[in-house]
C-alpha cells in the first residue's frame, strides 16, 4: 500500500485490494450514503456490506451513467433520499464509480447540511488519477462544470485490482488524464507513455499521476495560480465533450492535440508530434468531424478560465513547462483545424 496526502486533508491510498477499514476512524459516524453508477454497482454493494459489518447504517443510491449523473435534478433527488435516510452532519457520503460519480458525490456532500464528509472509491483510471483527487466538485449547467464548490474528500481509495479489470476502452479514457499529468509535470511519465502506451505499468502510472496532481494542489488549492495547469487539454476538450457524444477521455485527448498545436504556434513547443503519436498509441482519437464549429466557439465563451481580456488556455513551452496564455480566435482555429474541425 502506498499513501499520499493532498492539501493536508486527503489521504490517497493506492492498494492491491480495498482495505477492511474503508473510512477514517471517527466514533460519531452512524450513517453512510453510498452513491454509485450502473457499471460500479458490484463494487458499491461490496463497500456497503463492509460498512454494515462495522455497525454502520448504509443506504446505496444509484445514479445515471456518465455525465447524466451531473445535473441539479439528480442532485435534488439525492438530497431527498438523504433527508429520508436521516444523514446527519457527523455522517458520510461515499462515491463509488467514475469521475461523474465522484464529482456529483463531492458536490452533494459539500452542500448537504453545509458540508459532510466524503470518501471516494474511484472505479475508473480517469477517476483514480484525476477526478476523485483535489476537491473539485460540480454539475453541468449550460456548460461543463459551471456549478460547483471545492470540497476535499477525507480519503480516496484506489484499488489497482479494480482498475486492472477495466475494459480496455475505460483504461484508454484514463490515459488522456495520465498523459496530461506527464506533459505538465513529469517528463519521465511522458516518455514512459510515449514508449509503452497502454502497456505501461499501472501502479507506476497511477502513482506518478497522483503525485503530480498532489504537488500542484498542495501549492495552489483554490486555483488562483498553478492549479490552472491541470486544465491542459480541457479547454477545447470540455467544449467538444459538451457538443458531442464523445466521452471525457476522448474529448480531452482531442483537446490535448489542439492545445499542443496551439503551443507549437505560440510558444515554439517542439513535441506536438510526439503528443499526437502517444494519443494514437493509446487508441484515442486525434481527429473529429461533424461538429458545429460555431457551437464549439460558443461553448468556449463559457469557459471558466476566461477573464476580461478574453479566453485563457493552458499551453506548453516544453514538457513540464506549462503556461496560461490568452488566445484569440485565430489561435483557437489552429487547434480546431489540427483535429479536423
Amino acid at each position: 500500500m502506498e499513501a499520499l496526502t493532498v492539501a493536508g486533508r486527503t489521504e490517497v491510498l493506492i492498494t492491491d485490494t480495498l482495505p477492511s477499514r474503508l473510512l477514517p476512524e471517527r466514533p460519531d459516524r452512524r450513517r453512510v450514503a453510498v452513491l454509485t453508477q450502473p457499471g460500479a454497482t458490484h463494487v458499491a454493494l461490496g463497500v456497503a456490506d463492509t460498512l454494515r459489518s462495522q455497525g454502520l447504517n448504509v443506504e446505496v443510491i444509484g445514479l445515471p451513467d456518465r455525465d447524466e449523473a451531473k445535473s441539479l435534478d439528480v442532485a435534488e433527488s439525492v438530497y431527498e433520499t438523504l433527508a429520508k435516510f436521516g444523514l446527519g452532519r457527523h455522517d458520510a457520503v461515499v462515491g463509488v464509480g467514475g469521475g461523474s460519480v465522484t464529482d456529483l458525490a463531492g458536490y452533494v456532500a459539500a452542500t448537504w447540511l453545509r458540508g459532510v464528509e466524503v470518501v471516494h472509491v474511484p472505479t475508473t483510471l480517469l477517476g483514480a488519477v484525476d477526478a476523485s483527487i483535489g476537491g473539485k466538485t460540480g454539475v453541468n449547467l449550460a456548460g461543463k462544470n459551471l456549478v460547483g464548490v471545492f470540497w476535499h474528500p477525507t480519503r480516496v481509495l484506489v484499488d489497482l485490482s479494480i482498475l486492472a479489470a477495466l475494459p480496455p476502452s475505460l483504461l484508454r479514457e484514463g490515459m488522456a488524464e495520465v498523459l496530461k499529468a506527464g506533459l505538465i509535470g513529469d517528463r519521465d511519465l511522458f516518455e514512459l507513455l510515449r514508449s509503452r502506451g497502454n502497456d505501461a505499468d499501472l501502479r507506476e502510472v497511477v502513482r506518478r499521476s497522483v503525485a503530480v496532481k498532489a504537488r500542484i494542489v498542495d501549492e495552489d488549492e483554490r486555483e488562483t495560480g498553478v492549479r490552472a495547469h491541470l486544465n491542459f487539454g480541457h479547454t477545447i476538450g470540455h467544449a467538444i465533450e459538451f457538443a458531442s457524444p464523445l466521452s471525457h477521455g476522448e474529448s480531452v485527448a482531442l483537446g490535448t492535440v489542439a492545445a499542443a498545436r496551439i503551443s507549437e504556434k505560440l510558444l515554439g513547443f517542439g513535441h506536438a508530434d510526439g503528443v499526437e503519436s502517444a494519443i494514437e498509441k493509446f487508441g484515442l482519437p486525434v481527429e473529429i468531424g461533424g461538429l458545429d464549429h460555431n457551437r464549439v466557439h460558443d461553448l468556449l465563451r463559457l469557459d471558466k478560465k476566461r477573464d476580461s481580456q478574453g479566453l485563457r488556455m493552458v499551453l506548453l513551452k516544453n514538457i513540464g513547462e506549462p503556461l496560461v496564455e490568452h488566445v484569440d480566435r485565430a489561435d483557437v482555429e489552429v487547434g480546431l483545424s489540427a483535429i479536423g474541425l
